[in-house]
């Protein structure tokens, strides 16, 4: 049930759209002021086109294009001229929105964050998230090192924002869920080779945690790369609602209506897999094992983690890409700071 693709709106569902916005090409401060006058006229045109619509989302790379470049003059800041505009435009259109940026990093300036942020229909900042896992070693940004929020979205639903590579790993849909998220934004610049492992997963983060997906990637080419559009909606039992295309600056919208995450949460016994993970077998004992068994787990609390594989792993950083081996352990400052 999609309300006729974000038609209607029911009493308690709210409507999401999803664009996907044209890969473009940003080397200098000059495409950057473009870029986002374009995604500030996709707003506008999506509350034209979909007035019900409560969120938009945009996906990441959505001002910056796929070029990785980390030059200043083009990085972000959170007070800077780039997100005063998307504050504006959301402030005027009376929408909320959920943009993406690629933000400067004082801890390490050679490895900006790669940041999704959520606005509201007053023009405030909502929700603020570093991309935890950076599709390595392809992209140089800087791992986040904030967790992964949870936020009340439009009509008070518990919404969380991961970004592209983040939905490959099924822990990050799982900590979304576990902190109450009954929507899961995922917003990405993915490439066609990508596709089925970008359905496969929308569908399982879905299903695995009875909850919404929400999932729009860049769509077009900037003369070489292609990005592959395939928004993207999934329902709690992992049921796609809205599937896109691939065209450019298309729009999707959906319903989404939250008491059915809730519902499923609360009242179902059998597949009430976030509840039963840490409830192991009710059945037999009382109340289910609450223990933690999974030597992954245990492993990366103790920061001993090792895959069967580790010794035998060829790629270990960015330097087959072209970048530079790093210099410095997570969390400490880079060497332009140190100095």
């Amino acid at each position: 049930m999609s309300g006729l693709g974000g038609l209607n709106k029911t009493p308690g569902g709210i409507v999401i759209s999803v664009v996907q916005s044209q890969l473009l090409t940003v080397r200098t401060p000059e495409d950057l002021a473009k870029a986002v006058a374009h995604v500030v006229s996709l707003v506008s045109r999506t509350k034209r086109a979909y007035p019900a619509t409560d969120l938009v989302v945009f996906p990441e790379y959505c001002i910056h294009g796929l070029s990785m470049l980390t030059d200043a003059s083009i990085m972000c800041t959170m007070d800077g001229p780039e997100v005063a505009a998307l504050k504006d435009i959301c402030r005027a259109e009376k929408i909320w929105g959920c943009f993406s940026i690629m933000e400067k990093n004082e801890l390490d300036p050679d490895h900006p964050w790669d940041v999704g942020i959520v606005i509201n229909d007053q023009g405030q900042l909502a929700n603020y998230y570093r991309k935890m896992h950076p599709w390595v070693p392809i992209e140089p940004w800087y791992p986040g090192n904030q967790g992964l929020p949870v936020f009340e979205g439009p009509g008070g639903v518990k919404m969380s924002l991961i970004v592209c590579h983040d939905g490959m790993l099924p822990e990050m849909a799982r900590e979304a869920a576990y902190k109450g998220a009954e929507v899961l934004l995922r917003t990405a610049g993915y490439t066609p080779p990508i596709r089925e492992s970008w359905e496969l997963t929308n569908r399982t983060n879905a299903f695995a945690n009875l909850m919404y997906t929400a999932s729009v990637c860049l769509a077009g080419t900037d003369g070489t790369l292609e990005s592959m559009g395939n928004a993207m909606f999934c329902g709690p039992e992992g049921d796609i609602l809205v599937q896109g295309s691939n065209s450019v600056d298309e729009i999707f919208a959906c319903e989404i209506r939250p008491d059915e995450v809730r519902r499923r949460r609360r009242h179902w016994s059998v597949e009430n897999n976030l509840y039963q993970f840490g409830h192991r077998g009710y059945v037999a004992v009382q109340g289910g094992a609450s223990d933690c068994p999974y030597t992954y787990m245990q492993d990366l609390v103790k920061g001993q983690w090792k895959t069967a594989e580790d010794d035998e792993v060829t790629v270990k950083d960015g330097t087959s890409i072209g970048y530079a081996p790093p210099t410095h352990k997570f969390g400490e400052a880079g060497p332009e700071t140190r100095n």
